[in-house]
């Protein structure tokens, strides 16, 4: 058996923690990046689409003051650790958690029924069988870009919002698949390290939206050493 290695950590904005389990899958400045592009109204019914431990949707409830957040977590083990993270910051009547594929949306929900949906999905490519929780979390064979972009569609009203990070070697696909299901586009930036290497692309699409795209400058996420900018905390985007 797999040994447990869990903690609590402060997530240093307003009081709030989560519980990490480092034998399962820990989350990145990625998670971090998208809470802090992602803006939400007083209300906007929001869609998470692979929530994780739930540290973005956590995030997002000290940010801002949406009526609701659903948030989907297939994963077994991920799903009892995002349970227990919305349990531990008392977020039960703002957070709805739901055990299922995004696939399966419609077995809950009506088609086109939230204002915003947002993921940081798995987007790494393999032809390798998955083993555990760390290699689901990270490859697409789960929740492929073709099966991703389709649900956010399916998911969301006409104007609705998608927020979504995917690696930046993968932005040509990610763009003309999101153009495919009538996402269009509208802010786009990426992120670098502090070598100059390009790492993500952070997208907030519109259903339905109309042409012209508003590209921010890249938001360098580490210093030489290779450590996370403390304005990774704090950094703001206009995205609107």
């Amino acid at each position: 058996m797999q040994e447990t290695r869990r903690q609590i950590e402060d997530l240093q904005c307003k009081g709030l923690k989560i519980i990490q389990d480092k034998s399962l899958y820990t989350f990145s400045s990625d998670s971090v990046i998208l809470a802090n592009f992602i803006n939400l109204k007083k209300s906007d019914k929001a869609f998470e689409i692979g929530a994780g431990s739930g540290v973005i949707s956590i995030l997002l409830s000290a940010k801002t003051n949406f009526q609701k957040i659903v948030a989907f977590e297939a994963q077994d083990e991920m799903f009892e650790l995002l349970k227990e993270n919305i349990a531990l910051n008392h977020l039960e009547d703002k957070i709805e958690i739901l055990h299922d594929k995004v696939q399966n949306f419609q077995k809950h929900f009506a088609k086109h029924s939230f204002d915003v949906a947002f993921s940081n999905p798995p987007y790494m490519k393999t032809t390798q069988p998955l083993e555990n929780v760390r290699q689901k979390a990270r490859h697409d064979q789960m929740l492929p870009i073709e099966e991703l972009c389709q649900s956010a569609n399916d998911i969301l009203k006409d104007k609705g919002k998608f927020f979504v990070v995917y690696t930046a070697e993968r932005s040509c696909e990610l763009i003309a698949c999101l153009q495919k299901y009538n996402l269009i586009p509208k802010t786009i930036f990426f992120t670098e390290n502090g070598k100059g290497r390009v790492v993500l692309i952070v997208i907030a699409a519109v259903k339905n939206g109309g042409n012209g795209v508003k590209v921010l400058p890249n938001l360098v996420t580490n210093d030489l050493n290779g450590d996370y900018l403390e304005k990774l905390q704090t950094h703001k985007f206009l995205n609107d």
